[in-house]
């Protein structure tokens, strides 16, 4: 069998995974930088760390969304919405805080069941950019 490396595919693997965690930080940081700050953004992922401790008003004033201006919250939603639908949905709001945290956990079913209510005041199962600021300012 012929290598056409000399490091194990097993030395590689973790250091591949740190480098492509440590991108992710880069890509989320980027991806606010001048919406909001590093510091916000921590506090309030470390603030619903707990499974079901997750409640979007306190998330956005912590991270300071909530006092930012009409395009600047456009600005976040447009990072939220993964698959640049238009609209943020079930599958979206679930990794939510992952968005502002690659380490971050999921939300729970009901976490994101709770939220896609608050949120989607049309009733289309789905938060639009409109929707999405009211909830931001409630």
């Amino acid at each position: 069998m012929r290598r056409y490396c000399s490091f194990p595919a097993q030395a590689i693997a973790p250091l591949w995974k740190r480098t492509v965690a440590t991108a992710a930080q880069r890509y989320l940081k980027m991806a606010f930088a001048g919406i909001l700050k590093d510091e916000d953004i921590a506090a309030a992922i470390k603030d619903c760390a707990a499974a079901d401790s997750f409640n979007y008003k306190t998330f956005f004033a912590k991270a300071g969304l909530s006092a930012k201006s009409a395009d600047d919250i456009k600005k976040a939603f447009f990072v939220i919405d993964q698959d640049k639908s238009g609209f943020i949905e079930e599958d979206e709001l679930k990794l939510f805080l992952q968005n502002f945290s690659a380490g971050a956990r999921a939300l729970t079913d009901a976490e994101t069941k709770a939220f896609l209510a608050a949120g989607d005041s049309d009733g289309d199962g789905k938060i639009g950019v409109d929707e999405f600021a009211s909830l931001v300012k409630a």
